[in-house]
């Protein structure tokens, strides 16, 4: 695309700026993860003051649509995967039907007795215990999400027998176990990756995360999932659905 500022137009400058860079990036001539055009460079372009391209990079940064890197330059951000809350379809479903390739990954499924916050989630006694399954979702290869769930083992006694690689474990809970979510409690907040869990979503140690709770229970409000999945705050966004 030819850049063509008009600075006869009523359109400011930076607005004729912004509008060329985003669809610069729209029709794909900067993709993601790519380095744009230094400022030096879309001042002579586009002909108008390094600073007020400097003011337009700035707002696109501010915007999420670009990203710096110290020393190496500018460049346009890798678009966001919306999806909606696991309340409404499981997240793997809503990526699959979307055409990413995706894969999930067991990192750990053992019986335990859970700590005060998870038995207070389940309405559990101190020695009642409960299976932990942490799995780890990758979308084209790269992670985006780690998933714990806790599960009453007096309520789906063999489940650590069940392949919850391969099939969601809702889907699980429901045909073997006639566990149907009816009510569905959801906690939403950003939170700074720890150690284990950037090493986990290849980031570095504080980078943001979106860490969503559920605690799902049947008909009668008895409760038989908590869950904590944390996303990838760069790769992932959640939307939510009301009808009244």
């Amino acid at each position: 695309m030819s850049a063509i500022i008009d600075k006869n137009s009523a359109i400011p400058l930076y607005v004729q700026i912004e509008d060329f860079i985003r669809h610069t990036i729209a029709i794909g001539e900067w993709k993601p993860g790519e380095r744009i055009p230094s400022e030096a460079a879309l001042n002579e372009r586009l002909g108008v003051s390094r600073m007020t391209v400097r003011g337009v990079l700035n707002g696109l940064v501010d915007d999420g649509l670009l990203y710096r890197v110290p020393g190496k330059g500018t460049f346009v951000t890798e678009e966001k995967i919306s999806a909606l809350s696991p309340a409404y379809k499981g997240v793997r479903e809503q990526l699959e039907q979307m055409g990413f390739a995706t894969a999930t990954e067991l990192i750990r499924f053992k019986k335990i007795v859970p700590n005060k916050q998870v038995r207070a989630k389940l309405g559990l006694d101190a020695t009642a215990p409960v299976f932990e399954i942490l799995r780890r979702r990758l979308v084209d290869d790269a992670p985006v999400s780690l998933h714990r769930s806790f599960v009453p083992v007096a309520l789906a006694p063999h489940l650590d027998d069940a392949n919850v690689v391969d099939e969601q474990l809702c889907v699980i809970l429901e045909r073997d176990y006639e566990l149907h979510a009816a009510h569905t409690f959801e906690q939403l907040e950003a939170v700074a990756a720890t150690e284990s869990e950037a090493n986990s979503l290849d980031l570095k140690p504080g980078a943001p995360l979106l860490l969503l709770e559920d605690t799902l229970s049947d008909r009668s409000k008895n409760v038989f999932e908590y869950s904590r999945i944390l996303f990838r705050g760069d790769r992932m966004k959640l939307h939510f659905n009301y009808e009244s």
